[in-house]
């Protein structure tokens, strides 16, 4: 039974999942939307919008905090500047998944995952 479990495990040990999420979280920063499959947008979803909670205000600490878990400065730059005040007046919901046609190969359930724009 899956009680109080927290994550998927999406096939995958813990640190190949956590490179994966951050890959993913990059991507998603970078070009404001992708497409994945449905379970890895809902769980990018839950790695995101902590992240992008903290870019809201900049200081030194909030930007270690980010740095932990996207390592590219260039790209946690990109956030302070750019995301983060874009959603101030915000309090949540940051991401919009869009469910897609399964694909054809596998019959996977694929969606797209994007920053919402206001």
């Amino acid at each position: 039974m899956y009680h109080r479990m927290k994550q998927r495990k999406l096939g995958r040990t813990s640190s190949h999942r956590i490179a994966m999420l951050r890959n993913l979280a990059d991507a998603l920063i970078r070009h404001g939307s992708i497409v994945t499959t449905l379970p890895k947008c809902k769980e990018l979803r839950k790695f995101v919008e902590p992240i992008i909670s903290t870019a809201k205000e900049d200081s030194v600490v909030r930007r270690r905090r980010v740095n932990r878990h996207l390592p590219d400065r260039g790209l946690v730059h990109y956030l302070f500047e750019e995301i983060g005040p874009r959603y101030t007046a915000r309090n949540g919901g940051y991401t919009r998944i869009i469910r897609l046609p399964d694909r054809t190969r596998d019959t996977a359930p694929v969606a797209r995952i994007e920053l919402i724009t206001d």
